[in-house]
Formats: C-alpha cells, sequence, structure tokens
C-alpha cells in the first residue's frame, strides 16, 4: 500500500479527456461500508465540485431496478450539457420500499462527482472521466452498516452485501477502476488530505 494526496487524485482526474459538454464525471464506487462517501465528501471539498449520491435513487429491495432513472435525469443532462434534475427515495416516509418524494437539481459544472453503490458499472464506465473503487473488509463494512442503520437492520445489510457483491462480481467493477483505494486502512497518513492506495 502507498499514499497518494487527495490534490493528486483530483489533478489526474483533470487531465482526462472531457465529454463532448466539457463534463468531467467522476465515480467513487465500492461495496456498502467501504468509505465511499468519506472520500468523496473529501474530494468534492477539495475541488468545489456538486456530489450526486445513489443514496437518492438505491432502495433495499430493488437493487438493480433504480439505474434507468438514474440514467434520465442525472447522467443524459450532465453529458449533454443541461443541469440535472432527479427525484429522490423517501426513506423518511418509505424506507423499506420503493417511493419517491421530493426533487433535487446538480447544476452542471465542469466536473461532478458521483457517489455511491455501482455508479461506476459497466454501463457507464466509457461515460466517466476516471474512476475509484473503495475497499474494506467484509466484517469492517457489516459494523459500519449495523452502526448506522441499528440492530434491527443486520439481516438487511447481510442480504445487500450479498447482492451487491455478485453485482461487481458480474459487471467487474473493481478491475476496471482507475485507482482502488483502501477504506481501512492501517498505515499511518493524514485523513484530511491522503488516501491509502492499494497494491492491486
Amino acid at each position: 500500500m502507498s499514499v497518494l494526496r487527495v490534490d493528486d487524485v483530483l489533478a489526474e482526474v483533470l487531465q482526462r479527456d472531457a465529454a463532448e459538454s466539457g463534463i468531467r464525471l467522476l465515480g467513487v464506487d465500492g461495496p456498502s461500508g467501504s468509505g465511499k462517501s468519506t472520500l468523496a465528501a473529501r474530494l468534492a471539498a477539495r475541488s468545489h465540485a456538486p456530489l450526486i449520491e445513489i443514496d437518492d435513487f438505491v432502495s433495499w429491495p430493488n437493487f438493480p431496478g433504480w439505474w434507468p432513472r438514474f440514467e434520465r435525469q442525472v447522467l443524459t443532462p450532465l453529458l449533454s450539457g443541461a443541469d440535472a434534475h432527479y427525484q429522490v427515495r423517501d426513506w423518511a416516509n418509505d424506507e423499506f420500499g420503493t417511493s419517491l418524494n421530493g426533487w433535487k437539481m446538480t447544476a452542471w459544472a465542469p466536473l461532478v462527482i458521483l457517489e455511491g453503490v455501482t455508479c461506476t458499472r459497466l454501463a457507464a464506465a466509457d461515460r466517466l472521466a476516471y474512476r475509484i473503487w473503495v475497499e474494506a473488509p467484509e466484517d469492517i463494512r457489516l459494523h459500519r452498516g449495523v452502526e448506522r442503520s441499528g440492530e434491527t437492520h443486520r439481516q438487511l445489510w447481510v442480504d445487500w452485501m450479498k447482492d451487491e457483491k455478485q453485482f461487481f462480481a458480474d459487471d467487474g467493477t473493481r478491475a476496471r477502476a482507475d485507482l482502488r483505494v483502501n477504506g481501512h486502512p492501517s498505515i499511518s497518513h493524514d485523513q484530511r488530505t491522503d488516501v491509502v492506495v492499494l497494491d492491486s
């Protein structure tokens, strides 16, 4: 493992070819509880880029079904030079369903960060300027998920982790990443400005 500065990652992203509209999409992907949100937030803060979270789309019982809406409401407009207007999941009133409630708008920008499970999937990979994979041990990820959602959600997390593991294996997501990051590193680094890179 080695340490890489967040600013150096962003510099590499900005050297990549932009889409025809001038946008560069940066995807931060990996299994749930791996540390994607933390890294994406740091990237967004350092770059002042807008951040779109897959949690606004995904739902517990429907692992793959949200993607067409993400394509239609986020990828298509941003890549064509327009703002993204998207309806968000109603987690407060329908946690275990698929209901939607309310809208968000992300203005077009030269760099937009996408964060969340399967956001760099094969269906979108060639439209992203840069793809980051974040991983952590399964027991750590389960602990983080249960700590976040409560013990009553443990089986939901176990089932979800099985589904995403199968998806990532079938999709080849990890192998396609431009950068693979350790979301639970043991080596010394500045958590505010650095990331720990996996060797393979």
